[in-house]
């Protein structure tokens, strides 16, 4: 039930003697206990878990959440030729075989800026000066930057000013061109980069900054999306203290609300994180209750035991509403799933130990935030990789272990970090990997093949 590095001396060690979170293999596991497999937990919590309601957003509340609708582009973008330089809009034919020797010389006849109107026709000649984004002018094929001519000159300016320094508007003027232009330089071409009625996103399409930009782009100014799930996280433990508050005796700071609220943001939610509550069954509820109003998924941690202050199942097992049971794997044998509250709000009631809990949100929590979210890929990613240990890892029989490790993919390796006790969240924090060493394995040799979940 404790959630710090250090475990509890009253809570973590019933924990470790009643299902092995730091022992070796447990005579008694296997069908005769009812073990619950993880693949069938997990099925189990994406069987009642759906995807959330969609609602329709604004833009910047959108992001991180899922397009459910097909957008398509109204109008096609860019909407029109424009310049991708500062420069001058010219005609082909009269700036052909201009050099430094030998310039074209044209009559400036105005200036387009970015969103003018009005544009003035370029005729043979001619040239008007352009800015960046600004719309080719009738007459002109290609723009010549401002850096290939002599800045132009104009009201008496002298030669070689600088394009923001040059003739001002309506005003007479010249420029010399060194270089010549095919058509098209330097413009970017009405619907270069989509075209009207074109697919813009995808239903299905999580939105980051990208496609906010996109969407904003082609001028939509709200999307319908699955909204990004709330989740709510607590801990529980008498023993807790709020980082940050000094430590009294048999005191210890809570770690686990922080890491499982982080892990969520980290999975696209919106967490909230409650203070730690005390071993009282009744504070419990209540607190579950006044959270209900904001939550799309619970989340607690410790107090899903057998000790005489699992709070957790003391709470939440006597209407039924929340199953407590017990995994083949470690760490994290002990623990809970169902619904509460009148909306059946779904909860997940985890281990207490930093590490169990870690890693059972990763293989339990996550996947749930992913389904609310509506997305189709859930889990994270998965490869196979070589043991590269000094020796045989052991496994206790019958468990799927998940030890901490970190993953070399140039070599194909993946080193064990830290040991299997559930406690060790120091080795967590330097873990980018979880090894998964089958029910069925009981030592893995150096050089053995595993499957590796990929953390980062």
């Amino acid at each position: 039930m404790s959630s710090s590095a250090a475990p509890s001396p009253s809570h973590d060690d019933h924990e470790k003697h009643d299902h092995g979170e730091g022992t070796a293999a447990d005579p008694c596991a296997g069908p005769a206990r009812g073990l619950w497999s993880v693949d069938e937990h997990l099925a189990d919590i994406l069987a009642t878990v759906s995807p959330l309601e969609p609602i329709e957003l604004q833009l910047l509340d959108a992001q991180g959440c899922v397009l459910v609708e097909d957008v398509a582009v109204p109008a096609a973008l860019p909407p029109f030729d424009n310049s991708s330089m500062d420069g001058y809009a010219v005609r082909v034919a009269d700036v052909a075989g201009a050099t430094e020797e030998f310039p074209a010389v044209l009559t400036v006849i105005g200036d387009v800026a970015a969103g003018a109107g009005g544009l003035p026709e370029v005729g043979p000649g001619q040239a008007a000066r352009i800015m960046t984004g600004a719309p080719l002018p009738p007459g002109a094929e290609a723009v010549v930057p401002v850096e290939w001519t002599d800045g132009g000159t104009g009201g008496g300016a002298a030669t070689g000013m600088t394009a923001a320094s040059a003739a001002p508007e309506g005003s007479a003027g010249e420029v010399r061109v060194h270089r010549s232009a095919e058509a098209g330089a330097h413009v970017r071409r009405a619907g270069s980069d989509v075209r009207a009625g074109e697919l813009a996103l995808a239903a299905g399409t999580v939105l980051g900054p990208p496609q906010i930009g996109l969407l904003a782009a082609i001028g939509r100014g709200t999307v319908m999306v699955r909204p990004r799930p709330r989740v709510v996280v607590l801990s529980t433990g008498s023993e807790l203290v709020q980082p940050g508050e000094a430590l009294g005796e048999g005191q210890i700071h809570d770690s686990n609300s922080f890491a499982l609220a982080a892990a969520a943001r980290d999975a696209g939610a919106l967490a909230y994180r409650v203070g730690a509550v005390a071993d009282d069954a009744e504070s419990l509820r209540a607190t579950i209750e006044d959270q209900l109003i904001r939550a799309d998924l619970l989340v607690t941690t410790g107090g899903v035991s057998v000790g005489a202050y699992d709070v957790v199942k003391e709470a939440l097992s006597a209407d039924g509403q929340v199953d407590f049971r017990k995994l083949a794997m470690q760490p994290g044998k002990p623990q809970g799933f169902g619904a509460v509250g009148a909306e059946q709000i779904p909860l997940l009631a985890l281990p207490g130990n930093p590490v169990s809990s870690y890693v059972s949100f990763e293989l339990f929590v996550r996947p749930a935030i992913r389904a609310l979210m509506g997305v189709e890929d859930l889990h994270r990613p998965r490869v196979r990789a070589l043991l590269a240990a000094d020796g045989p890892v052991s496994s206790p029989a019958g468990r799927r272990q998940f030890l901490r490790g970190t993953y070399d993919r140039e070599a194909g390796t993946v080193t064990p970090v830290g040991g299997a006790g559930s406690h060790l969240i120091a080795a967590l924090a330097h873990a980018d990997c979880l090894l998964v060493v089958p029910e069925e394995t009981e030592s893995v040799a150096p050089g053995t093949e595993l499957e590796v979940v990929l953390l980062g």
